[in-house]
């Protein structure tokens, strides 16, 4: 319920998202008789929602969030900078996983910038994400794997576009419009951290879900709500002039914000001293 509602309140556009995490997560610790761990691939361009939508699955989980020891994050430049230490990463990796499930059966692993992960280096958790009962005398089958990218974030655009183009609304936008094309579009892509893996060929991620590029409405939602985080009254010159400043693509049509929400803290911040 916590977790519906704190993506009902804070997270804009994102239908698709909505729907399909809560759908996910909730059948997902419900089932007592897990096949397999539960692997989200979360992609869409920069300030959609990616890195908000993880942290709220985890506070849903844990009361710590993503500050309980149960919850672990891996981010690809800051983690597994060098090329040619991939297989000591590799090893390290598997060793964490393995580690932290041993105590904590429902532990929860998020991989952000995907897209600058290594090739490879990702397949090396393979084991975990499979349909195994034990390996090693350990059960995968309660954990929770989510991956955060930019790539596919064109083909998201493309389709949502189109949309827009024919004078369709983008709530009506389902996954089977999307979800296929993505996984395709991930694999091949050289710069996925996905490329040619393994996870995606023997179908173990469980969802790719789609974020859609923002508008100048859900800007404005989103500078709102961070203006009342604040404690502040929202003052709706102070919202319109924070969307305004914001830059917006296809360049003729100007339809989606570059950046999504990703740069209102800081402008806020030069209105609120």
């Amino acid at each position: 319920a916590a977790l519906q509602e704190n993506l009902d309140k804070k997270l804009f556009g994102q239908h698709l998202v909505s729907k399909v995490v809560v759908r996910a997560v909730r059948g997902f610790l419900n089932n007592t008789n897990a096949k397999k761990p539960l692997a989200l691939s979360l992609h869409g361009w920069t300030g959609t929602g990616k890195n908000f939508v993880s942290k709220i699955v985890a506070e849903s989980i844990y009361k710590r969030g993503l500050q309980s020891k149960h919850v672990h994050q891996f981010v690809a430049t800051l983690h597994f900078p060098h090329a040619h230490s991939i297989n000591l990463y590799k090893d390290q990796l598997q060793s964490w996983i393995r580690g932290n499930v041993s105590i904590c059966p429902r532990s929860i692993f998020i991989f952000d910038e995907m897209d600058k992960m290594h090739a490879g280096l990702i397949d090396s958790i393979k084991p975990f994400l499979d349909y195994y009962e034990l390996l090693d005398g350990v059960s995968y089958r309660q954990a929770i794997f989510i991956f955060l990218s930019n790539a596919g974030a064109e083909k998201i655009t493309e389709v949502a576009l189109d949309f827009w183009r024919n004078g369709r609304r983008r709530e009506d936008i389902q996954l089977t419009d999307i979800q296929n094309a993505l996984s395709v579009s991930v694999f091949n892509n050289k710069n996925s951290g996905f490329w040619h893996s393994t996870l995606i060929d023997r179908n173990l991620i469980d969802y790719f879900i789609p974020f859609l590029p923002l508008e100048y409405k859900h800007v404005k939602m989103c500078v709102r709500v961070e203006i009342e985080s604040r404690g502040y009254t929202v003052d709706e010159d102070i919202v319109s002039r924070i969307a305004d400043e914001m830059t917006y693509f296809p360049r003729e049509e100007r339809i989606y914000s570059d950046k999504g929400c990703k740069t209102v803290d800081a402008k806020l911040d030069y209105y609120y001293d």
